[in-house]
């Protein structure tokens, strides 16, 4: 039975495919990066909007708590209908929380994985450009010592 021959690669490709592999990965950092940063800003504006209903809601259940007291001392229409709006817009809020908590945790679980990628690609890079400095040393000249004289 014969046995295929294993072709041997050449400089050439060799050296084209370890420069396309370092443009890659070059590449790949400065798109890590800008992702990066695109999702921590998003990130931060649905943190800030988070907030912004935290406050909101909060408010809102204190003038609950007081148009519900209002409405039980002296139930008038006007009362009544302040409370039931108070009442419709703190469910509408409650209900944009619980959207912007779900959208929190599908950033927060994109950006630590985009954190540690981004890691793993500029470990990669610093460890490329501290080999490539080796390598690229040029090389000690020999000094020839003197022949003695006796």
């Amino acid at each position: 039975m014969a046995v295929a021959k294993k072709t041997v690669i050449k400089n050439a490709a060799l050296v084209k495919v370890t420069e396309t592999s370092l443009a890659n990965l070059e590449a790949a950092t400065a798109n890590g990066a800008q992702a990066l940063a695109a999702a921590t800003k998003k990130s931060k504006q649905s943190s800030a909007e988070g907030k912004r209903l935290s406050k909101k809601r909060v408010a809102l259940i204190k003038r609950n708590k007081s148009a519900s007291a209002k409405a039980k001392k002296d139930p008038v229409a006007a009362n009544k209908n302040a409370l039931k709006a108070v009442v419709k817009e703190l469910a509408a809020v409650r209900k944009d929380a619980a959207k912007n908590k779900i959208v929190r945790a599908a950033d927060f679980s994109e950006l630590s994985g985009l954190r540690a990628s981004c890691r793993r690609l500029t470990a990669y890079s610093k460890a490329i450009a501290a080999a490539d400095k080796v390598l690229n040393k040029p090389k000690k000249k020999v000094r020839r010592r003197k022949k003695a004289t006796a």
